[in-house]
């Protein structure tokens, strides 16, 4: 049962990286960010655009994002996953989501509780990539300039700055 399931895994990873969701650059964009893995060379230049919400108390949410870039298949489709996981949610859920994923990242292969698992989706596949720390910056790298990005529209000019 456990090999069926890494092979599923795989084949999830195999998947994104061949259909690169969220992949194109934005033209306008409220923040970005240009990651690098110096360890194997990989690299993104990631771009959000957000909406704000009416009501002042709410969170912005992103309504765009971006990314180029090129690397490993782990890298890609880790972004490809962070594109559809994050597309449309708040940014107070985007950083949970990242969180989480740091989490899985840093278990070392072990599954979390099945709750925060359960909210990663396709991300959950890259349970298998944890057990090798070479490639954990990989699959995080995405999801260090998503962070950087959102910091960068959250409090960097506006967008007319960035065109």
């Amino acid at each position: 049962m456990a090999e069926a399931i890494e092979q599923l895994y795989q084949q999830v990873i195999l998947d994104h990286s061949r259909q690169r969701h969220g992949a194109g650059e934005l033209a306008t964009f409220d923040g970005e960010s240009f990651q690098v893995n110096p360890t194997c060379g990989d690299e993104v230049r990631l771009r959000v655009r957000l909406e704000h919400p009416e009501d002042p108390a709410g969170a912005p949410r992103i309504s765009e994002l971006g990314w180029v870039g090129q690397g490993c298949s782990i890298s890609q489709a880790s972004l490809s996953v962070l594109h559809d996981l994050t597309l449309g949610t708040d940014v107070r859920e985007a950083e949970e989501l990242g969180e989480t994923f740091r989490e899985l990242m840093h278990a070392r292969g072990a599954e979390l509780e099945a709750g925060r698992q359960d909210a990663l989706g396709d991300a959950t596949a890259f349970v298998g990539v944890a057990r090798y720390p070479a490639r954990i910056k990989c699959a995080l790298l995405g999801w260090m300039a998503l962070r950087d990005a959102l910091a960068h529209a959250l409090t960097g000019a506006p967008e007319e700055e960035h065109r």
